[in-house]
């Protein structure tokens, strides 16, 4: 990163002046001015530790400043705009309008034909039976429309916590065996979901999840995509004994040792449909005006598939389809939720990791509709509607929902307005819930398989890991290893695994800050890196080192370590090419932005070092708040006031007029 050293602090309510000095400059410098102005470094303004406090706490959990809107109003003002800021529904529900609710018809009805299928098959993808699918596809929707501030947001059941969720309870509750034990553990952990969500955003805890970058999440989901699709060729291949593991090794043995079951009907007749949904898919990616294609493909192949078993039952007796599915609404669970015994710490932790993917996918996708049509999402707002529609949803039979990218997207091109288009989906899965049970009976398995298969595969982003590998090595590193984690390993080591790689760049980019060398562009009081801009040059006798991080105990030994093989290298290179004597240390702190003690003691070590070795140490344009510590800790005492410049070009120019010129 390049450094512009003519940055100025301006602390316009302190009380002292800038001090002006008029210094002679060796003409042998290279600064061509004759006289140079030497400008004072100002301490900030005194402050108290409370108001110190105050102002960071605002920083850290308030960038956005929530409340400005209630500043200067009445209290009855303030009731409303409260209750505006909590419902969003009632600050776009007053103008609301006929032209709006024909757009939102529409794409809530499109968006039903999408999510309808779609949950049938995400509930078998988490060991749960289908008809949860629907439950979660009804009540979370109408809650997030009241709660939620996207208008683009579709919301109901997505495949990768559906995923999660069914690999890490099936591994110590079989969904067979002990289907009510595994249903209350799925509310549970869809509930305590609920609750991590609306804690971080009470709280504006909504960093935490930043911890899974976008290179990380991309390898976990291709990764989790590739076993998902292996996993449905279970429902392809018509396979009954299959492996609940979810390691790529084990699937692919599975479906070689059990070749004896495989069924050609099932086989010709699955892949075709997923054949016709991947074409679907296809032509809407190519042309956005034929989103509709892709968004009636499945419903439509769902219909023709329980269609044709229908027909063909009496011959085709193995392909297997889903069976009875119970009529009727919700029924309430909270008799179901399960908070002491032995498996709760499985629920907790599902619901912990579960929460984390469904609001990372919601909140991302949330904001990137919104980006497109120029609106704001509050991603505190989101993690509270996100929160508490699951916690809801956990009481009424449903498991971890949020915003899906692919309903979101069909969503969006159909032209929703406004989170009425949720409220239109809900309504045509009550319709379904009421009225169209009975005609699911004969839906084949395959068809279910094929829909996960068509959904997941556009998690597999090729392009995405390319430009990874071009641009950040470290980034491509954490793609992959979370990808493989999750394919060799398990989903939730994947997932570690992926975090784990995070918090390591993390902490190598703390621990090992960037340091280069600056040097002089002729005829300019410009300072940039020397390895960079190859018309810089070396300003005789002086090194001038650049810090581009906060200094801190994590890295203030790498630092001085840093530095001290820089002067090496340097007086090396002065030796080689019998250039004038190394005499001064510039260390420029524009980009140090913080400074503990551990940093402080380090440069004082590091002057008196440079003292034994007649070499002076001068440090440029601390920020106010190092500015401040350098003060309180007296370590300006020791250096003394003549080694502090507000630009390199002023230290130069000022410490070389003090030498005697050269000979």
């Amino acid at each position: 990163m390049g450094l512009n050293s003519n940055r100025v602090e301006d602390f316009s309510s302190h009380t002292g002046n800038t001090t002006v000095t008029t210094v002679k400059v060796s003409t042998e410098i290279p600064p061509e001015a004759a006289t140079m102005e030497i400008h004072k470094v100002c301490m900030p303004p005194k402050k108290t530790t409370l108001q110190k406090l105050k102002h960071r706490v605002s920083d850290i959990f308030f960038p956005d400043d929530p409340l400005h809107g209630f500043k200067n109003q009445t209290w009855c003002k303030k009731l409303v705009l409260g209750v505006k800021s909590f419902f969003p529904i009632c600050q776009w529900g007053l103008e609301y309008s006929p032209q709006l609710f024909r757009s939102d018809i529409i794409s809530g009805l499109t968006i039903a034909s999408l999510a309808i299928p779609q949950g049938i098959s995400y509930a078998k993808l988490a060991n749960l039976p289908p008809i949860v699918g629907l439950y979660s596809s009804f009540v979370p929707p109408l809650i997030y429309s009241v709660l939620g501030s996207s208008r683009h947001l579709a919301v109901g059941p997505v495949s990768i916590a559906s995923l999660v969720m069914g690999t890490m309870l099936s591994g110590s509750v079989s969904p067979t065996d002990d289907p009510i034990l595994y249903l209350q553990l799925a509310f549970t952990a869809t509930f305590f979901a609920g609750v991590f969500h609306a804690s971080l955003g009470l709280l504006r805890l909504g960093f935490v999840i930043d911890f899974l970058s976008k290179a990380t999440l991309l390898g976990f989901m291709a990764g989790a995509a590739v076993i998902v699709s292996l996993q449905q060729l279970k429902g392809l291949l018509g396979i009954v004994h299959f492996t609940n593991k979810m390691q790529i090794i084990p699937v692919l043995t599975s479906v070689l040792e059990h070749k004896h079951e495989w069924s050609w009907q099932t086989i010709v007749m699955g892949f075709g449909f997923l054949f016709f949904m991947l074409a679907a898919r296809h032509i809407s990616m190519k042309k956005p005006k034929l989103f509709w294609v892709s968004a009636a493909a499945p419903l439509t192949s769902v219909i023709l598939s329980t269609i044709l078993v229908f027909c063909i039952r009496s011959k085709a007796h193995g392909i297997s389809h889903i069976g009875h599915l119970q009529k009727g609404l919700n029924p309430p669970s909270l008799n179901m939720l399960y908070f002491s015994g032995q498996h709760l710490a499985l629920a907790i932790k599902t619901g912990i990791v579960t929460g984390i993917l469904s609001l990372t996918e919601g909140i991302a996708v949330g904001r990137t509709f919104a980006s497109l049509k120029n609106y704001q999402v509050d991603g505190n707002k989101e993690m509270i509607a996100i929160g508490l529609m699951n916690m809801a949803g956990s009481c009424t039979s449903c498991y971890v929902t949020t915003g899906s990218f692919s309903r979101s997207a069909v969503n969006y091109n159909a032209g929703a307005q406004t989170a009425v288009s949720n409220i239109v989906l809900a309504s045509a899965v009550l319709v379904t819930l009421l009225f169209l049970m009975p005609l699911f009976y004969y839906t084949p398995n395959f068809i279910l398989a094929a829909i996960i298969i068509t959904a997941v595969v556009g998690l597999i982003d090729y392009q995405g890991a390319y430009k990874l590998w071009k641009v950040d090595k470290l980034d491509f590193l954490a793609c992959i290893s979370s990808f493989f984690g999750v394919l060799f390993i398990s989903v939730p080591l994947g997932l570690a695994i992926a975090v784990g790689v995070s918090v390591f760049k993390i902490l190598l980019h703390v621990t090992r800050p960037n340091t280069v060398v600056l040097g002089n562009i002729p005829r300019t009081q410009i300072y940039q890196n020397l390895h960079r801009y190859k018309e810089a040059s070396r300003v005789p006798s002086f090194l001038i080192l650049a810090v581009e991080s906060p200094i801190y105990f994590a890295n203030a030994t790498y630092l001085q370590e840093r530095m001290l093989r820089w002067i090496r290298e340097e007086e090396d290179w002065i030796t080689e090419n019998h250039e004038s004597t190394l005499k001064c240390i510039i260390i420029d702190m524009t980009a140090v932005t913080a400074i503990d003690t551990s940093g402080i003691d380090m440069l004082c070590e590091l002057r008196k070092m440079l003292e034994k070795r007649s070499l002076q140490l001068v440090l440029v344009n601390p920020v106010g708040s190092v500015m401040e510590k350098l003060h309180h800790s007296e370590t300006l005492v020791t250096f003394g006031t003549s080694s502090v410049y507000l630009t390199v070009g002023e230290a130069v120019g000022d410490i070389s007029a003090s030498w005697k010129p050269q000979p």
